[in-house]
């Protein structure tokens, strides 16, 4: 399996997927940091893939959404952006109504 098809797999079959420096639990760099408490704040469930483990993965997840950073979060196989994307959209209550949209149960506006 190429990269890509691995990506894509992560992407198409998790409803929510942080790909990040770090895990969950022990995140790698702030702005990882920052997405992972934004999600457990609004208590979405996702899947954090390091993406430290790899640099196959790492150059890989900068190519699959042209986006040249991590964090990148994918909601139901969209991409939906990086670190400041996501921060503000958590301060605008875009982000949980995007979720609940999306069909992810989520905690209220804030």
């Amino acid at each position: 399996m190429s990269i890509q098809d691995f990506i894509k797999n992560e992407v198409t079959s998790n409803d929510v997927v942080l790909f990040m420096k770090g895990t969950p639990q022990f995140p790698q760099c702030g702005f990882s940091g920052q997405v992972v408490q934004i999600l457990d704040y609004v208590g979405a469930p996702y899947k954090g893939i390091n993406v430290l483990d790899s640099a196959e993965l790492r150059d890989g997840i900068k190519q699959y959404a042209s986006w040249p950073t991590i964090p990148q979060l994918y909601v139901k196989g969209e991409f939906v952006g990086g670190a400041d994307i996501v921060r503000e959209m958590f301060q605008a209550g875009e982000l949980q109504s995007f979720m609940n949209e999306k069909g992810i149960k989520v905690a209220a506006k804030a």
